[in-house]
């Protein structure tokens, strides 16, 4: 018997849609309920109508930059997970001041839910726990908060997916204590005897140009100078366009990336400002040298990873995953979203397009980072 149910609604009306994933749900035994859901929706209607048809804790959720379904790839819709009790033992904690957390802080609240979730007695702690966070896409604080988080997390693999809203780039929210709120994170310690892994990939290649940081507002995240010329002009000359031609489009398919060892993490360009500076996803800092990368093989990528997985715990029952909005956003362009949408079907992810992922501590752009839970339990 499967360990989860997964639900998707397309109706835009916050009952109705409450009311579908309810009935396709049926989780009257459930350790928890997460839920995606798109942003066009009236949040507040929405939260007194999940709260309505669901009577289940841990019930927790995000707004998106778009859904990953059951069926694939969706929009404007809201698709949930419910993970049954015989299988799962879930713990939700909150973290309300961003800004001010403390790694006194972090290791009070990692404490607390590891011995939350060892009473529920599903699975010994050790090798069967995995930490999943939702912060506010927008709240500029998730490295702070997740190199917080993991060092008190220590050897227990963490990821997660910051919040998005359609690319309106306004206001991001989540989801807790029956309401949707922004400047804060949740935290879900995740206790489970079958097999997972948390995994992060991505498919960019790295090209020649590099680009160094001469100026920065390392707090914002924007940068004001690449190779001491005007951050926006000189990523402009590097990648062969003109500054009017710098979009989101552009910003997909020409990323730029920080090598550490021998790998490259994106750093995703939000927006081009008035002064040509450039305002970043992701942590910026004076120094450091970007180098200019180009889409591989996004569908490749993505299947050989998912089989790696098969061959380390056998067939995933559910991936739930957190795919970067841009890679989203490339495969359109591209024309291959129907191809990547079906992959993501096939090998049953559910989740959403964030504003950036989280892995172990790191706070990356234009990856696919999840989780994948096998169908049978640790030897």
């Amino acid at each position: 018997m499967s360990a989860f149910r997964t639900a998707v609604s397309y109706s835009p009306q916050p009952d109705i849609a409450a009311h579908e994933l309810s009935e396709q749900l049926q989780c009257h035994d459930s350790a928890g309920v997460i839920f995606f859901c798109s942003a066009e929706y009236d949040l507040s209607l929405l939260a007194g109508a999940m709260n309505r048809a669901f009577n289940v804790q841990p019930l927790v959720g995000c707004t998106t930059a778009g859904e990953i379904t059951p069926h694939g790839y969706g929009q404007r819709c809201i698709t949930a997970i419910a993970f049954d009790s015989s299988a799962f033992a879930i713990e939700l904690a909150t973290i309300e001041n961003l800004h001010s957390f403390s790694l006194t802080d972090a290791q009070s609240l990692v404490d607390r839910l590891l011995v939350d979730c060892s009473k529920h007695g599903v699975a010994p702690i050790k090798c069967n726990t995995f930490a999943l966070t939702l912060l506010d896409g927008l709240s500029v604080q998730e490295e702070n908060v997740l190199v917080t988080l993991n060092a008190a997390l220590g050897s227990i693999p963490n990821f997660g997916g910051s919040a998005g809203d359609d690319i309106h780039l306004a206001r991001t929210h989540v989801f807790y204590d029956g309401a949707f709120h922004d400047e804060a994170a949740i935290v879900l310690m995740v206790n489970t005897p079958l097999e997972f892994e948390v995994f992060s990939t991505h498919h960019m290649l790295p090209q020649a140009e590099k680009l160094v940081v001469t100026a920065a507002d390392v707090e914002q995240r924007c940068v004001y100078e690449l190779n001491a010329e005007p951050a926006a002009l000189e990523y402009a000359r590097a990648i062969g366009v003109s500054v009017e031609e710098l979009n989101h489009e552009v910003f997909a398919l020409n990323p730029i990336a920080v090598r550490l060892g021998d790998e490259f993490f994106v750093r995703s360009i939000q927006q081009v400002n008035s002064d040509m500076s450039l305002t970043f996803y992701c942590a910026v800092e004076n120094g450091i040298v970007l180098t200019a990368m180009q889409p591989g093989d996004m569908a490749g990528d993505l299947v050989s990873n998912l089989r790696r997985i098969r061959q380390q715990i056998g067939e995933p029952q559910l991936v739930i995953g957190c795919d970067c909005f841009l890679r989203r956003l490339e495969c359109e362009l591209d024309g291959s979203a129907d191809q990547i949408s079906d992959l993501l079907r096939q090998n049953r992810v559910i989740g959403f397009n964030t504003y950036g992922e989280q892995m172990d501590g790191r706070h990356v752009n234009q990856t696919f980072t999840a989780v994948a839970i096998g169908q049978q339990g640790h030897d």
